[in-house]
């Protein structure tokens, strides 16, 4: 323990006597941020597992580095509160853009601006957001990213210098009772699980969602164990209501869930008491039924729901301003959300 107190000592000197470490330790706490983590840790283990994830699609993963820099620096330039950059809050709006935009696309010059002036964007979107969205104490979330990215994959389909390459093909809504609904063994269980941790940022890979989890359990014990549970919680509620069996082991009903769990169980309600847990499990569970609401709607737009069920079922859980915290926490101030 000695030993990773002593780099972290070094690290946090390195970076307060040299601008291009600070500027990379912003960077890192903003891709740790996609979890709620402002750690640079969680950050450089997310990363990790990108590449990882990524390994026969690099343009995401050299996405995610681009949208990450472009709009932390966009922070930067526009003069943003220092607080939040510093807590990475202008960094992983711009990372998800990075990620979703290569797999959607394919990597021409076209895509690769639209990339950099997406994550710009989101960073402005998400100034004006925590503006608006400051008089309910509710935070923007992913928001910024989904809204940028919605816009763009929009206007691919009326401009010929796109190239779309994954987007969902534009449709009806299937008729009721057509999902392929079978039962998933143990071991399917635990793929699954860690893939819907994966898919946070938009990968299928069991490696990468182990290197998430580690790096929420090495800034958090508690975002780590949410984060599972969450996942976990998907699952059941996707069996339960019949759902696809193969968009399941994809993790495509577990990774918004997954946030609904890091943040109303370990962000905007801590400590994570039994009402606290049941209440971000209750929320993980109404984030599913949201994401099929949301795939339906969607469907006949050609565009993925992204994390926007997860920004609904957050927004909607917070808004009530319930209090489930123990009287000695009741007067204590919540941490900025990411």
């Amino acid at each position: 323990m000695s030993r990773i107190a002593d780099i972290k000592n070094a690290w946090g000197k390195t970076v307060a006597a040299h601008p291009v470490p600070r500027f990379a330790d912003l960077c890192l706490r903003g891709a740790g941020q996609v979890m709620f983590q402002s750690s640079a840790w969680a950050g450089l283990c997310f990363l990790a597992g990108i590449f990882w994830g990524a390994a026969h699609t690099p343009a995401v993963a050299w996405g995610a580095v681009l949208g990450l820099v472009t709009g932390t620096g966009t922070a930067v330039a526009l003069r943003a509160p220092r607080r939040d950059i510093a807590a990475g809050l202008h960094g992983y709006n711009g990372m998800l853009v990075g990620c979703a935009l290569p797999g959607f696309f394919r990597p021409t010059p076209v895509m690769w601006a639209l990339l950099v002036m997406g994550a710009a964007f989101s960073t402005v979107m998400m100034l004006g957001l925590s503006r608006i969205l400051k008089t309910w104490k509710v935070s923007a979330m992913t928001g910024p990213f989904v809204f940028t990215s919605w816009l763009i994959m929009l206007a691919a389909y009326n401009f010929a210098g796109f190239t779309i390459s994954g987007l969902p093909h534009p449709m009806m809504p299937a008729q009721p009772g057509m999902a392929s609904a079978t039962g998933i063994s143990l071991s399917g269980v635990w793929t699954a699980s860690l893939t819907g941790i994966s898919q946070v940022f938009l990968l299928n890979n069991e490696i990468s969602g182990l290197l998430f989890l580690a790096g929420l359990a090495g800034s958090s014990l508690p975002a780590a164990v949410f984060a599972w549970l969450g996942s976990l919680t998907a699952i059941g509620t996707a069996l339960f209501l019949g759902a696809g069996t193969q968009d399941i082991l994809r993790g495509l009903f577990q990774f918004s869930a997954v946030l609904t769990a890091v943040g109303l169980g370990t962000v905007f309600y801590r400590p994570a008491n039994g009402r606290v847990i049941l209440y971000a499990l209750f929320g993980a569970v109404f984030t599913v039924v949201a994401q099929g609401a949301l795939n339906v709607l969607l469907s006949p737009f050609g565009i993925p729901s992204l994390t926007f069920p997860f920004v609904l079922a957050a927004w909607l859980f917070l808004l009530p301003n319930i209090d489930l915290l123990p009287p000695s926490h009741q007067t204590d101030s919540q941490p900025p959300p990411g």
